[in-house]
């Protein structure tokens, strides 16, 4: 009983810093500011509950239905990089045009959504990653690795308001500027990582 209590533990630690290290929560820190740069502390705070619970969700529904749902659509992982690089690259231009992405203040949710939740913190990475999971150690310890992960997304990503303090109204610009920039890179080498595969495969 310790014994198997023991390599359920041992698992869900593997399964947890695996998708914790795909998930990257830190170092999509200055994108997170970038795309908030111009929200209300409230704001923030409704972007990063919504980008947590619908990345939790995403997941999950992956992890259980993802090859399904590929099948019935006739598209691939490659076809989803292919998308999310193209929403990533549009979203980059609109900030480095208008210096943000201009939401309303009634929809913070839907930038919680998208791009945060998805591509950014739920991409073609963190799917393929819990599938494996969910095949390599199980359903129990897949939902609690990605539980896991995303209470620890949620907690990073309340410690980019107070980097916002940290670097003022000006230097928080500066930043999304800067970012919008990486964004835009990120966008690039999705698109080109998934039209790669498609060569790959052709050839």
């Amino acid at each position: 009983m310790a014994a198997s209590l023991l390599d359920s533990a041992v698992n869900l630690a593997k399964a947890v810093i695996v998708l914790f290290i795909i998930v990257d929560p830190f170092g999509n820190i200055p994108l997170f500011m970038g795309l908030t740069e111009k929200m209300t502390e409230l704001q923030k705070r409704k972007v990063f509950n919504t980008a947590t619970l619908v990345g939790f969700i995403l997941l999950l529904v992956f992890a259980f239905t993802g090859q399904e749902i590929f099948l019935i659509f006739g598209v691939s992982i490659y076809s989803f990089e292919v998308a999310g690089g193209i929403l990533l690259l549009i979203i980059s231009i609109r900030i480095l045009i208008s210096g943000g992405l201009n939401e309303s203040a009634e929809s913070p949710e839907s930038l919680g959504a998208v791009p945060i939740a998805i591509p950014l913190l739920v991409g073609p990475g963190a799917i393929t990653t819990t599938i494996f999971n969910l095949q390599t150690y199980g359903l129990i310890v897949t939902a609690m690795s990605v539980l896991v992960v995303l209470i620890l997304t949620w907690i990073v990503l309340r410690f980019t308001s107070s980097i916002y303090r940290f670097l003022g109204k000006t230097g928080s610009l500066v930043i999304a500027r800067v970012m919008a920039l990486l964004i835009a890179a990120i966008a690039i080498q999705y698109v080109l990582g998934g039209v790669s595969h498609f060569f790959a495969i052709s050839h």
